[in-house]
């Protein structure tokens, strides 16, 4: 989960469809505005151009026709985050407030190792910080059979992020013989990992969080959110 600048107005169907008996929320260009704000990715597990696309209520609807038809609430979301998060949790981090800055409420790590467990940990006791970081954890590492399986395929994609991610890191520090423009363009390619648009960003941005020595290097590479 990475900060979202949602576009506004709201898109002008809404309103209309909200009106109607049976009315579509995802009308008009709702659909194109979602997947150009979010990046096509998922806004729970991170996925770059998911197989599988919802349109999901951050806040559980309900039968709500307010909720339903909500602009602010509508999400783009993967099948197997939908599924996971469901009406079980309500109260999750609205990752498109600008004020709310999600990586400095949430910790994300994973070593770049196979079978590794995801670890979304809260960094304050906010029940919606705890809430959010429980529905991660959930959807990295599964609790049945089947959402363990698809986490599982989640996370080989995270692992393969961070191993490209730290080849990435490996050749600006260490590659002998790295002429500086070679190094730049090295440098060029970790900002576009760190990206807000590129998978999983929020678990490399932490990386670079997490090691002092990365960060007085690559502090102004971490995107900053729009206001």
């Amino acid at each position: 989960m990475i900060n979202i600048n949602r576009s506004q107005p709201a898109p002008e169907c809404l309103s209309k469809e909200k009106k109607k008996k049976n009315g579509d929320y995802k009308c008009g260009d709702v659909i194109e505005r979602l997947h150009r704000d979010f990046y096509n990715k998922c806004y729970l597990c991170e996925e770059k151009a998911p197989s599988t696309i919802n349109v999901e209520h951050r806040i559980p609807h309900k039968g709500s026709i307010e909720l339903k038809f909500d602009w602010n609430n509508l999400f783009w979301s993967c099948g197997h985050c939908n599924n996971t998060k469901l009406g079980k949790y309500e109260n999750v981090i609205d990752c498109t407030i600008n004020s709310i800055n999600v990586l400095d409420l949430l910790k994300f790590e994973m070593n770049p190792f196979p079978f590794e467990t995801a670890r979304i940990s809260p960094l304050n006791e906010d029940h919606v910080v705890v809430e959010t970081a429980r529905l991660l954890n959930e959807i990295y590492n599964g609790t049945t059979k089947l959402k363990i399986t698809e986490g599982l395929n989640i996370k080989n994609k995270i692992l393969q992020e961070i191993i490209a991610f730290n080849e990435l890191l490996q050749k600006y520090f260490f590659e002998e013989g790295l002429s500086g423009s070679e190094k730049e363009i090295t440098r060029i390619k970790i900002r576009r990992k760190l990206g807000f648009d590129s998978a999983f960003s929020a678990f490399k941005i932490w990386v670079i969080k997490n090691n002092q020595r990365l960060l007085e290097e690559f502090s102004d590479l971490i995107p900053q959110i729009e206001n």
